[in-house]
This record gives structure tokens, sequence and C-alpha cells, in this order.
């Protein structure tokens, strides 16, 4: 990822989430559920991308969104990769 996206977390908030063990991946997640609390959905997105989905969460963004939108955001898919094989975007679901 080449930009952080905006975050509505203070740096208090992110480290007591560290403090009380969540993971970086969590951190993500908890990033994008401030930012659509602050009607900011380009930014809950883009920290959605940044967080390593399952490969059924990430099957479920194609089907609602699209490969081209999980392409398009950047969305990590190495675990979709190894349950559905290399060219699971490709495919119809």
């Amino acid at each position: 990822m080449a930009m952080t996206p905006k975050s509505y977390m203070s740096d208090a908030e992110r480290t007591e989430l560290r403090a009380g063990g969540m993971t970086e991946n969590g951190i993500c997640l908890a990033e994008s559920e401030a930012a659509d609390q602050a009607g900011d959905d380009a930014a809950a997105w883009a920290w959605l991308a940044c967080a390593e989905l399952s490969a059924d969460s990430l099957l479920f963004l194609k089907d609602r969104h699209g490969a081209g939108f999980i392409r398009d955001m950047g969305f990590r898919t190495a675990k979709a990769d190894a349950a559905y094989g290399p060219s699971w975007l490709e495919h119809a679901s």
C-alpha cells in the first residue's frame, strides 16, 4: 500500500488496542469501522483493503463488487489464491 488511509482513531486508541493484544490486522479492521462510522466510505474501504481478509470474505466481496474492485482497491488475495486457485478472480463464482 502506497499511502496510509485517513485515520479516524487517535494514537491513544490504537495504542490501547495494541496493549490489549490486537494485531495490526485487527487495527486495520478497527480503522475501517471508525472510518465507516465517520461516513468516509473511501477510507473505510481503503482500511479494509489493508487487512488480510479470509478467503471467504474475499469471495463475498468479489460476488458483491466484482473482481475489478478487489484489484483496484489492492486487497491482499493470498488466502483466496491458496483456497480457490491463483485465477479465482477470473472465474465466475
